[in-house]
């Protein structure tokens, strides 16, 4: 069976392609041809490459059936944006896959009524990434309930792995942050510490998309949040994260107002999206169709990604 994976070599996809071959599919990974994946592995050696700009070919009408070309069974699409983008997608595809999965995010979700939040509760979204990624959720789920075209949307929270900086306590992904607990100095956070991030190791997503696949009749015409088993407020976060390193937690709040003119503009912007969803998603559904069953805590998973960086010297202990 063959399975298109757009976007492979980006954070889900290093996991994902070597769970992929080493199940047997025949996999061919579409990207700009830009980056390696974060992890090497035997299994890349057996994947065919195919470089697209997605953009360009999107903006001249020839990446759908460029991706069709191809002749998936199956396509997994990582980096879909935007509902336009999707509809392109789609379109070109219709009678030619088993299953089109795409990754969408945990922003779906506005401010949440209940926590956890389920896929049952009404999509709330704001800022455009969640109200585009919401959008292209319903018109998936849309157009697989109407049997137009077998698809899936998987919802991943903060995306933490070797290679790359994982989101801090502070709620933004300044690894000064990490250094400051790691010496016991004092960090300041804002409000009272209370709202939450959500985090998920890249592989447990990408067992996702694996079990997504195997159990093809639960998931069409379905949404999965994909994260870790339990989110973590900003203070317990930094906690956690002192008493690792060793250390006590010497914590500072201040209102929002105040606390922001403390960081550069960017991490402030971060640190607002991150706490006005202050996201808290139940993975119950995922357990009981997917079988899915992440291996990593958030605080495991930060930890491996923190412990990737300190080895290699970008976080200084």
């Amino acid at each position: 069976m063959h399975v298109v994976i757009i976007g492979g070599s980006g954070h889900v996809g290093t996991y994902l392609v070597p769970r992929l071959v080493e199940a047997g599919f025949d996999v061919t990974a579409i990207s700009r041809g830009e980056r390696e994946p974060y992890r090497p592995h035997a299994a890349w050696q057996s994947v065919r490459q195919v470089a697209i700009d997605r953009e360009k070919a999107e903006g001249a009408g020839e990446f759908g059936p460029r991706v069709r070309a191809l002749e998936p069974d199956i396509v997994i699409d990582m980096i879909c944006f935007t509902l336009a983008s999707a509809q392109h997608l789609v379109e070109s595809l219709r009678g030619q896959v088993q299953h089109l999965l795409h990754c969408g995010t945990i922003w779906i979700h506005g401010p949440s009524v209940e926590v956890p939040t389920t896929e049952m509760q009404p999509r709330r979204p704001f800022g455009d990434y969640g109200i585009q990624k919401a959008a292209i959720e319903a018109y998936l789920l849309d157009e697989a309930r109407r049997g137009n075209i077998p698809a899936t949307a998987l919802h991943p929270g903060h995306i933490v792995g070797p290679g790359w900086a994982p989101l801090n306590p502070a709620g933004h992904f300044n690894l000064r942050v990490f250094e400051q607990l790691a010496r016991g100095e004092e960090i300041t956070l804002p409000n009272l510490g209370m709202e939450t991030v959500h985090h998920v190791h890249a592989d447990d997503v990408a067992g996702a998309f694996m079990g997504a696949i195997a159990h093809w009749s639960s998931a069409v015409g379905e949404a999965f949040h994909t994260v870790s088993p339990a989110a973590l407020t900003l203070r317990g976060y930094a906690e956690a994260m002192a008493d690792w390193f060793g250390q006590p937690a010497r914590l500072r709040f201040l209102p929002w107002d105040e606390w922001k003119g403390t960081v550069a503009p960017d991490e402030a912007q971060a640190t607002w999206d991150h706490i006005a969803h202050s996201p808290n998603c139940s993975i119950d559904k995922a357990r009981r169709l997917l079988g899915y069953e992440p291996r990593y805590t958030s605080l495991q998973a930060v930890q491996e990604a923190v412990s990737w960086l300190i080895d290699r010297g970008q976080i200084a202990v």
